[in-house]
């Protein structure tokens, strides 16, 4: 009889625990540890798994779901595959009636882009139906594999669900807090009552925030089933398919929530329309503005998940790291290790879920910050079709989901012995010479009039231009993290005289690594404002400004592609997990190490990409903040006033506010590793056998202590970034209505708060994006080099246990602060204006 591919490998100490009676016990059953009985919610979780002798759960009973009646393993995959196509399909339908509604709202240019912008939707939501259906139908390797998968599966689950219910009862609060606010404050139209626009802006808030917590729920459901997977393909020494599997199984996310950023925006704007233009007659120029709200929403869904997941994965990181690798001498992701799955699960809600949540909000950011100014362009300079300039970052990353799908399919290894990054540039380069042709193609066709001859391509230039910032970014953030180059050498070299050295070197080469990023992102500014200055239309400055609208969505016009880059990262990680604790050969953990250790360049990348976008996203959506105010108040305010003590207390407020972020971040996660630590210790103590494979660990323990730890220290820094900028606004604005009589104080100095909280947080946020990516690829260098368990690899490892809240919490959690800072100023922007600036025509 002819063995099938488990029979390959030896029985696994793994088995040997899972099978013996004396570790089973009542509170280690997956609903005490995890809250929830995974063969109920997950079907895949209800296949029989290949080897009778594993068929008891973890209280020695035979479940009812792994007996003779249940499912047949196919039955099962063609039922999960079934609920994504069900998910797909209903995002296709919703697609589909915009596209109705709009044929009655909206003039034929409108028509012919928003038909265009969704059906680039339909079309990526199908793709990643009939992906998802490949990656289903693949192999899910071993009994044990996939007991250490459903683990990680339930545990990331668990926490979304509790998470998303905190969230979500946050998020209806601020919904009432800001209909509460919207009736009484002034209107930005004379046709808008004050009623309309609160419940506008609540429902947008509530859509946007729904949307961004859906976009971070498909990240952690896509990588949860791909790492299964890619570990089985490792044991069967595929290399292609466990590539593949990896980098479509985070493409799959990344054009979700892309597409669903598209489809969102589009359907408030034709709603929007139809209520406000069509039936109150409303000019059309106003309607971006209407959309505040769903920028909102996505960044407070955004701040959340990443700064929660953030805790979460590094915490666990951590206490795994300290206890495992520094006391014990035991490799990563050794299964004698009570934290190692609460690891594995952080890679899900902190780098996938997070990550897809942090995209999906910079770009719901950037489009509506350039519809809002494309608005005012047109609007101002007598452009007749100004639903095109309106609707041009729609098409932007209509066309960005169609470049990207089309490197994403043509990126395969050609060979076993090929680098993995090798078919990623390959595919990258293919996605950015579409780009570029189909960038200039629109701007030709949407953004050509005769009032400029010359503007279209002033902007195309701008676009090529933030290409060009977006690679260079990509490069500089090589250079510091990727371990080929000197400054993760200089720290790796550090290592050899102590932990004191190494912590010294990896701090000076994050702070070195944030000057050329800022120099890049002036010259691109200043470059992109010059040529928007110069294409010929009336209003200099706004076109100017437009132009580096434009630089920032050339930046952002493959961020689906690099997006699927970092959620590679994660997928291979976990991969790579599930292969050590099932202990596989080792020649299996060398395929997914080299996936992994990819995936960790295009994780750093990819942060320099992300915050990039962050700084050039935020410079639109504070040219938007203003524009708002002008519409409110008549009054243009083009400058802010710095000589002022008030603007100067408000800029250092937000200097401060960064900084105290950042503290706070950390300083939750060394509380929460505190606690994972103390419980690993606490169970190597007193559970025997555990370091000679006979006790099991209780690995439920770690993932409760971190779920809940994790989702109590993320309410304090978060707070925080939302509150601060609202404190500083009204608190001026009550200084400038009844001590100073300036009625526009409160709009100066949140202003001044803006500028100085971005600039510092972004640079901040390089700086602990670089040094915490350099501290660990000096571990791995020094790990590769057959250093482990010396002092060089002890001081390491301290470094890369610094570095982690550096470069996948609080540095990650920045890019978002800066964002929902200028996002909260633009939906509660009227807020802190004094009653004397507005005219007499807006109250009611």
């Amino acid at each position: 009889m002819k063995d099938t591919p488990q029979n390959h490998y030896r029985t696994s100490n793994l088995s040997r625990r899972i099978n013996n009676p004396q570790i089973y016990s009542q509170d280690e059953q997956l609903e005490h540890k995890y809250g929830m009985n995974i063969n109920v919610l997950d079907p895949e979780s209800q296949a029989k798994y290949p080897d009778e002798k594993y068929v008891k759960d973890l209280t020695g009973r035979v479940p009812a779901s792994l007996s003779f009646f249940a499912k047949s393993t196919t039955t099962l995959i063609r039922e999960v595959s079934h609920e994504f196509d069900q998910f797909a399909y209903a995002l296709i339908a919703f697609g589909i009636f915009d596209i109705f509604i709009a044929f009655f709202v909206m003039s034929w240019s409108g028509i012919f882009v928003v038909t265009f912008a969704i059906m680039s939707c339909v079309g990526s939501f199908y793709y990643c139906s009939q992906t998802v259906r490949w990656i289903m139908s693949k192999g899910r390797g071993t009994t044990d594999m996939q007991i250490i998968a459903d683990y990680i599966k339930e545990g990331s689950d668990s926490y979304l669900r509790t998470q998303y219910k905190y969230i979500g009862i946050i998020a209806i609060f601020t919904a009432g807090g800001l209909l509460f606010i919207y009736l009484f404050r002034g209107s930005m139209s004379s046709e808008i009552s004050t009623f309309s626009l609160a419940i506008v802006t609540a429902v947008s808030f509530i859509v946007g925030a729904f949307c961004s917590a859906l976009a971070g729920y498909t990240g952690v459901w896509t990588s949860v089933r791909c790492n299964l997977r890619v570990a089985a393909a490792a044991a069967q020494y595929d290399y292609k398919n466990s590539f593949l599997l990896a980098f479509r199984g985070g493409a799959v996310s990344a054009i979700l929530s892309a597409g669903m950023c598209i489809l969102g925006i589009t359907t408030l704007y034709i709603i929007s329309t139809l209520l406000f233009v069509n039936f109150m007659g409303v000019s059309e120029h106003e309607i971006p503005l209407l959309l505040g709200g769903y920028g909102f929403g996505a960044s407070f869904v955004a701040l959340f998940m990443q700064l929660g997941g953030g805790i979460y994965t590094k915490a666990a990181d951590v206490g795994a790291d300290m206890c495992g690798k520094i006391e014990q001498g035991i490799p990563e992701d050794d299964p004698r290790n009570p934290a190692v799955i609460a690891d594995l699960v952080g890679d899900n809600v902190g780098d996938c879920a997070g990550s897809m949540a942090d995209v999906f909000e910079s770009i719901a950011a950037e489009m509506i910050g350039t519809m809002i100014l494309g608005a005012t362009l047109a609007s101002l300079c007598k452009i007749e079709s100004i639903q095109l300039y309106i609707f041009f970052p729609l098409i932007v990353h209509s066309l960005d989901l169609i470049v990207s799908i089309i490197g994403i399919s043509l990126t395969i290894p050609r060979s076993n012995t090929e680098d993995p990054i090798i078919p990623m540039k390959r595919g990258y380069t293919v996605a950015l010479i579409l780009a570029i042709i189909l960038f200039t193609i629109a701007c030709r066709f949407m953004l050509a009039t005769p009032i400029a001859p010359a503007a279209w391509w002033h902007y195309a230039l701008c676009g090529m231009v933030g290409l060009l910032c977006a690679y260079c970014i990509v490069l500089i953030t090589q250079y510091y993290t990727d371990y080929t180059n000197d400054p993760v050498k200089k720290i790796a070299a550090a290592s050899k005289t102590g932990h004191g050295t190494n912590i010294i070197a990896g701090i000076a080469v994050g702070m070195e690594s944030t000057a050329l990023p800022a120099l890049t992102i002036s010259v691109s500014l200043f470059v992109s404002y010059m040529l928007g200055h110069t294409s010929g239309l009336p209003e200099k400055h706004l076109a100017g400004l437009f132009g580096t609208a434009c630089a920032t969505m050339g930046m952002l016009c493959t961020a689906v592609f690099v997006l699927s880059m970092n959620n590679f990262g994660p997928i291979a990680d976990n991969a790579g997990g599930v292969v050590e604790m099932s202990e596989q050969p080792h020649d299996v953990r060398v395929i997914t190490d080299r996936l992994d250790a990819v995936g960790n360049v295009t994780k750093a990348a990819t942060k320099g990409y992300a915050v990039g976008g962050s700084a050039l996203a935020c410079f639109l959506l504070f040219n938007a903040f203003l524009d708002e105010i002008e519409i409110l108040t008549k009054v243009k305010v083009t400058s802010v006033d710095i000589t002022k003590v008030e603007c100067m207390i408000a800029g250092l407020i937000g200097i401060m506010m960064v900084f105290l972020f950042t503290g706070w971040s950390i300083d939750a996660v060394g509380r929460t590793a505190q606690k994972v630590v103390e419980e690993v210790r606490r169970q190597f103590r007193e559970i025997p056998g555990i370091m000679q494979h006979q006790g099991r660990p209780q690995y439920g323990r770690c993932v409760e202590i971190v779920t809940r730890s994790a989702l109590k220290e993320m309410v304090r820094p978060a707070m925080l970034a939302l509150l601060t900028p609202v404190a500083v606004g009204l608190t001026f604005r009550l200084i400038g209505q009844y001590i100073r009589d300036d009625a526009m104080l409160g709009v100066e100095c949140l202003a001044a708060f803006l500028q100085f909280g971005t600039m510092t947080g972004l640079l901040m946020a390089v700086f602990l994006d670089n040094a915490g990516g350099a501290w660990d690829n000096a571990k791995k260098l020094i790990e590769s080099r057959n250093l482990k368990d010396t002092e060089e690899h002890k001081a390491a490892v301290t470094g890369d246990t610094v570095g982690d809240p550096f470069k996948d919490t609080a540095g990650p959690a920045l890019h978002v602060v800066i964002t929902t800072m200028s996002t909260t100023s633009l939906v509660l922007g009227p807020l802190f204006v004094a009653f004397a600036a507005l005219p007499q025509n807006k109250f009611e």
